[in-house]
């Protein structure tokens, strides 16, 4: 199974560019057999620009994960706990292998009646590679180097 996650423009290319290793939610997804994560690049951009795999999800309060994450957050402190105001629980989707694509996808032509999902849904394994097939969609990978993530303490991936 594979997630379709809407992600504001800004931070959807922090992610690509592989400088932004966590994606932040207040909710989180109820299946654990995630193979990959789709990138729905919100509007204005309104594509999908790439995928990557699931290390890990962190799940505690605001504040503990961002005290563990707030360095590879690839977003401001303001904004982050503006984003979880009246937040108990954070989870933060450790980015794993990053594929971007050299032409993003435009879902409005392969996906029939195509809503944008307003944070994520569930799409088949392989349907989304089977409806652009026939579109040539080379990957790029980020040119940022891996660095260890020393001093961050990883959870159970649901």
């Amino acid at each position: 199974m594979n997630v379709l996650l809407s992600v504001k423009p800004e931070y959807a290319e922090k992610i690509v560019e592989g400088t932004k290793k966590y994606e932040f939610r207040r909710s989180i997804f109820k299946k654990n057999d995630i193979d990959k994560v789709y990138i729905y690049s919100s509007s204005p951009v309104s594509k999908i620009i790439g995928s990557f795999e699931i290390e890990n999800i962190l799940k505690d309060s605001p504040e503990m994960i961002w005290n563990l994450c707030q360095k590879y957050a690839g977003i401001s402190k303001k904004n982050f706990f503006s984003y979880f105001i009246n937040s108990n629980m954070a989870y933060a989707i450790e980015i794993g292998d990053i594929d971007r694509f050299k032409e993003p996808i435009d879902p409005y032509h392969i996906i029939e009646n195509f809503k944008p999902p307003q944070s994520f849904y569930y799409v088949p394994t392989n349907y989304l590679q089977s409806q652009w097939d026939a579109q040539d969609n080379e990957l790029v990978k980020p040119a940022i180097s891996t660095e260890s993530m020393q001093g961050i303490s990883f959870m159970r991936h649901l």
